[in-house]
C-alpha cells in the first residue's frame, strides 16, 4: 500500500472541502495555502480539520500528492503556478474539464518534474457514503484510489490513459447541468409567451417530472451556475473536437452566465419566478 503523508488541497471550495476531508478520513495529512483566500474558505478548511501553511509555496514544497479542486476556468493557471513551483509528487486535476485541457495540464505539470492523474468528480460534496465518485486515469491513478480507500467517498481508476476521466465527467455533465439550463430556459420562453400556466399543466398530464426539475434546478443550480459556465465552455470543445454541434452547451453557457447574480443564493434558493426574470433580463416592473 502506497503511504502518502502530505496531501495539499488547492482549494478549499464546497466541494474540493468535502474531498480534502475524505482523504484526512483515509490518514493523509491534508494542507492548503490561506494566502489571499476568503474567510469563507478558511472557515471551511478549518471544520475540515484541514492545516493551513499560509503560502502556496510551502503547500507545495511540503506535499507528496496535489489535488487541484477549482473552477474550470482557473484549472490551467493553477497547474502552472505548481509547476513554476518545481513540484515533483504527483498531481491530480479534479476538474470539469475537457480531455484536451486535461492533456495539456498535464503537459504542464510533467515540464515541472510532476506526475499527471486525471480526474472528474460526479456527484454532491461528500456528506454520505455511495454518492460521489472520483473517477482517476493515469499511469498512477490507483495509487491515488488508496488515499480515500477508508472514506466515504469512492474514488475509482478507470485507466492508465491520462484524459479518461475528464472525457467520462464531460459526457456525464453535457446531460445533467445542460439540461438543468434547457428546463429553465423553457420555463423563462413559456412565461415571456404568456403559456407558463398552461405548459405546467400540460406537463401534469403527460410529463409529471418536469414541474418538479425547473423547481430543483432553479433551486439548486442557479446558486452554482456562475462555475458551469467554463464546464459548458469546456463540452462544447469537446464536442468540436469530436466533430459534433457545439451549440447546445454554447447556449447553456450563455444562460449560465444571466444567472450570476444567484451566486451561492443557498440560504434562500432562488424560485423559477426569480430565475426567469434574471434568464429573461426583466425586473419586476418591465413585467
Amino acid at each position: 500500500m502506497v503511504n502518502f503523508k502530505t496531501v495539499a488541497l488547492l482549494h478549499p471550495g464546497n466541494m474540493g472541502v468535502t474531498i480534502g476531508a475524505a482523504a484526512t478520513t483515509s490518514g493523509a495529512r491534508v494542507i492548503w495555502a490561506s494566502n489571499q483566500r476568503s474567510q469563507a474558505t478558511r472557515q471551511r478548511a478549518e471544520q475540515a480539520g484541514l492545516v493551513d501553511v499560509g503560502p502556496l509555496s510551502a503547500a507545495i514544497e511540503a506535499s507528496d500528492v496535489i489535488l487541484s479542486v477549482c473552477p474550470p476556468h482557473a484549472a490551467l493557471e493553477v497547474a502552472r503556478t505548481v509547476a513554476q513551483h518545481g513540484f515533483k509528487g504527483i498531481y491530480v486535476d479534479a476538474n470539469a474539464i475537457s480531455r484536451a485541457t486535461a492533456e495539456q495540464i498535464g503537459e504542464i505539470v510533467a515540464q515541472g518534474g510532476a506526475d499527471f492523474v486525471d480526474g472528474g468528480i460526479i456527484g454532491p460534496p461528500v456528506k454520505q457514503a455511495g454518492t460521489t465518485r472520483l473517477y482517476l486515469s493515469g499511469a498512477r491513478a490507483r495509487e491515488v484510489t488508496e488515499l480515500f480507500s477508508a472514506s466515504m467517498l469512492d474514488a475509482r481508476a478507470i485507466g492508465d490513459e491520462s484524459g479518461a476521466a475528464s472525457a467520462l465527467k464531460i459526457a456525464y455533465a453535457a446531460w445533467t447541468k445542460c439540461s438543468d439550463g434547457l428546463i429553465l430556459a423553457i420555463r423563462a420562453l413559456a412565461t415571456h409567451e404568456g403559456v407558463d400556466e398552461a405548459l405546467l399543466a400540460e406537463w401534469s398530464l403527460s410529463q409529471p417530472d418536469l414541474a418538479r426539475r425547473s423547481l430543483r434546478a432553479a433551486a439548486v443550480a442557479a446558486p452554482k451556475a456562475w462555475r458551469y459556465v467554463g464546464e459548458m465552455r469546456e463540452i462544447a470543445a469537446t464536442f468540436e473536437r469530436a466533430g459534433l454541434p457545439t451549440g447546445f452547451h454554447h447556449a447553456a453557457a450563455d444562460l449560465f452566465e444571466r444567472l450570476a447574480p444567484f451566486k451561492d443564493c443557498t440560504n434562500e434558493p432562488p424560485t423559477v419566478a426569480a430565475v426567469t426574470e434574471a434568464v429573461l433580463g426583466l425586473s419586476h416592473k418591465q413585467r
